[in-house]
Parts: structure tokens; C-alpha cells; sequence
């Protein structure tokens, strides 16, 4: 099963469960949120008469993971996609490539690394249980399962009830497809969602600077060698300058004392 979360806007009551459920299952901080940050993961919106859910879309081809020099993200088998802390070396090319704006950077850490929503891989996805967030909504506002199924429910809903929803499942094609899908009564632009956003993947996007990073490295290595060789050797030259200088003061200055002792 390729797993899938719909979020239907139009049954969200605002109640906040999910979020909470997120926290304490991540051991994160509690408190209210009001944006996507390293400790907030997920958070209950209001716009326009409406309550939006925001979280990792957990692209099909996830453009964090492909930037990610060191492996720390990456897709399971399950579509979602994960963070290791551990491989993390803090340079925040995820946060900059991802075309939703969800990987946040832990500024206030004297060790900072990034966070996101990882879809309860480790502690409920791989022993076959639901994410904690959508097992305790409410009103069926979030569901979780297999993604192609989600998208003929949600066809369904809108063709069932063309009144009630904009005529469009956000993440269906966004940015290549994400396994986190939306239905909206209000025009997507109008609730903050990122609608510029290609249809086309966008890892065969940073492929192009990815692949000239070897030479990048090595380019900037030489180039700071080089720098390193020249700063160390004017160090040495002054030294030696310096030292030379000394001498020359102390032979002047046996050579003035000799000459002030002779007799008249």
C-alpha cells in the first residue's frame, strides 16, 4: 500500500486533536501553534470560515531527500518520508528546495537540526497501525490509507456534491503528486496553499547543481588550499622578517656599544 492522508476541510471542526496527538506521540513541546516550526509538526489553521490542517505533504518523489547530501530524509516504502537526526549536518538545503515551505531549522539550538512531520513511520506505520493524528480525529476530517483509494473518495465527495467543494484534490498533481491530499469549500490561493506550485516532479529540477557538486567541492577545496598556503606563508615570511630584524637591531647595538667603550 502506497499510504495516503485526506484531509477534508469541510468536516475539520478546528478541535486541535491531531495536533496534540502529534506532540505527544513525538515527545515534542506542548503548546498551541499557529505555524509549521521544528517543534510543531502539525497545526490547526483558520481562514476564510475555515479550519486548515497543515503538515508534511510527503511528496511521491520528495524533493528534501534528493538534496539532502548526507541521506538524512528519505522515502520508505510506505511513501512516507523520513528523518534521521542522526545523519543531519544542519546545512538546510531541504528547507530552501522544498516547494511547500514544511522542513523548519531549530534556530534556537546551539546544535540545531530540522524537523518535520514523518507520518508516525517509526512508531506506528511499520507495525501497521494509522498515524497517531489521523486515528484520533473526530469527524473523519483526516483519513488514512491506501493513497489511490483516498483519490476515488475524494473524486466521489466532489462528484456527489459539486456545491460543497472547489473541483480540485490539492496534491493529486502538485509538485509531481504527495501522498497528503486536500478537499477545500474555498478556492486553495485563498487559504494560504502554495498554488504556483509545477505539476512536474521536482528532484529532475536540482539534479542539474546536484550533479556538479563534485566538482564544486572540489574546485572550493583547491581554492582554499590554495588560500591556506598563501596565509601561511606570509606568516612565515613576517616570522622570519621579524626575526632577521631583531638580529640586525642586536648587532647594531653591539657594534654601537663597542665603539662608545674604546679609550680617547
Amino acid at each position: 500500500m502506497r499510504a495516503g492522508v485526506l484531509n477534508d476541510l469541510t468536516k475539520c471542526i478546528g478541535c486541535g486533536a491531531c495536533a496534540a496527538a502529534c506532540k505527544q506521540i513525538n515527545n515534542l513541546p506542548r503548546g498551541k501553534a499557529s505555524q509549521l516550526e521544528a517543534d510543531t509538526w502539525t497545526y490547526v489553521d483558520y481562514r476564510h470560515n475555515t479550519f486548515i490542517r497543515r503538515m508534511c505533504m510527503h511528496c511521491l518523489e520528495p524533493t528534501c531527500a534528493s538534496v539532502c547530501p548526507v541521506g538524512a530524509l528519505r522515502k520508505t516504502e510506505t511513501g512516507a518520508i523520513t528523518y534521521d537526526a542522526s545523519r543531519c549536518i544542519g546545512c538546510r538545503y531541504c528547507v530552501m528546495a522544498c516547494p511547500f515551505d514544511i522542513p523548519k531549522y531549530q534556530w534556537d539550538r546551539a546544535l540545531p537540526i530540522t524537523q518535520k512531520c514523518v507520518l508516525c513511520y517509526e512508531k506506528r506505520l511499520k507495525q501497521g497501525e494509522e498515524p497517531a493524528c489521523t486515528a484520533v480525529c473526530p469527524t473523519g476530517a483526516t483519513l488514512f490509507g491506501d493513497r489511490d483509494a483516498l483519490i476515488r473518495e475524494a473524486e466521489r465527495r466532489i462528484r456527489e456534491n459539486p456545491e460543497q467543494y472547489v473541483p480540485h484534490i490539492y496534491g493529486l498533481r502538485e509538485a509531481g503528486g504527495t501522498s497528503v491530499l486536500y478537499l477545500s469549500p474555498v478556492p486553495f490561493e485563498e487559504l494560504g496553499f502554495k498554488t504556483g506550485v509545477r505539476d512536474e516532479a521536482y528532484p529532475e529540477l536540482t539534479w542539474g547543481v546536484l550533479s556538479k557538486t563534485p566538482f564544486i567541492v572540489s574546485f572550493g577545496a583547491a581554492v582554499l588550499f590554495g588560500l591556506s598556503w598563501v596565509i601561511n606563508r606570509r606568516i612565515q615570511l613576517a616570522a622570519l622578517t621579524s626575526v632577521e630584524a631583531v638580529a640586525d637591531a642586536e648587532v647594531a647595538a653591539e657594534s654601537e656599544s663597542g665603539e662608545g667603550g674604546e679609550p680617547q
